[in-house]
């Protein structure tokens, strides 16, 4: 399974009033792990998106292990953990400077028409996608 790090300085606007990381911004974080695995994919969403198509989330899971704080740096490791052609599902680890995880996670998304949000077949409209979500499958 190929996995992308993605790192990300903790800013002052992202924690709660308790000093720590406000826990609905690991969702950001995940997005921005995600755009960055599409990307090394070679691929950009903005490009599915002016063809008409979107990718909304389906589902998400979040498990936090231990607190991140201003001032350190988080690593978003994300890959591919199911692809059917149809659904994606990425999954996410975050640890924090130690190399402590910290939080996980996944997210499912179907690629829907954005005039009607009904679901279409990734395999038979983004053929390039779809090779290179099986061969991220398949990579150690």
């Amino acid at each position: 399974m190929k996995y992308i790090e993605t790192t990300i300085d903790v800013r002052y606007a992202e924690t709660d009033q308790m000093g720590v990381v406000y826990h609905a911004n690991y969702l950001v974080w995940f997005e921005i792990g995600r755009t960055k695995f599409i990307e090394s994919l070679g691929f950009r969403y903005a490009d599915m998106e002016a063809e008409g198509v979107l990718s909304p989330v389906t589902d998400i899971q979040v498990s936090y292990k231990k607190p991140l704080t201003y001032g350190q740096s988080a690593v978003v490791k994300t890959a591919v953990l199911e692809y059917s052609g149809i659904k994606v599902v990425y999954g996410y680890e975050i640890y924090n400077e130690q190399g402590e995880l910290c939080v996980t996670g996944s997210s499912a998304h179907v690629c829907v028409k954005k005039e009607t949000f009904r679901p279409i077949s990734i395999k038979k409209h983004f053929p390039d996608w779809h090779a290179a979500y099986e061969k991220a499958k398949r990579e150690e």
